[in-house]
């Protein structure tokens, strides 16, 4: 298990690839109500990553950190009702 937080990241938009920053993330589809089960997504030594729920293609971007995407906007932020 990873000593830091793991950034969950959304196409809302239908982006046809997102950048990220991160090897390890969650995809949770679109935004809630239209979200998918948030899956833990593992790049391991590959630099690109289909989501098997919304077919999302992730690609690892080194200039990138963390949080940052791109497109910008995909980075999913949890809301507390």
């Amino acid at each position: 298990m990873s000593d830091h937080p793991i950034p969950h990241f959304h196409n809302d938009v239908g982006h046809e690839a997102i950048e990220i920053g991160v090897h390890e993330f969650m995809c949770v589809g679109a935004n809630p109500p239209f979200d998918h089960p948030h899956v833990y997504l593992d790049m391991g030594e590959d630099d690109e990553l289909v989501c098997p729920y919304c077919s999302t293609l992730y690609k690892y971007n080194a200039s990138l950190h963390g949080v940052e995407t791109k497109p910008a906007g995909c980075l999913y932020v949890m809301t507390s009702d």
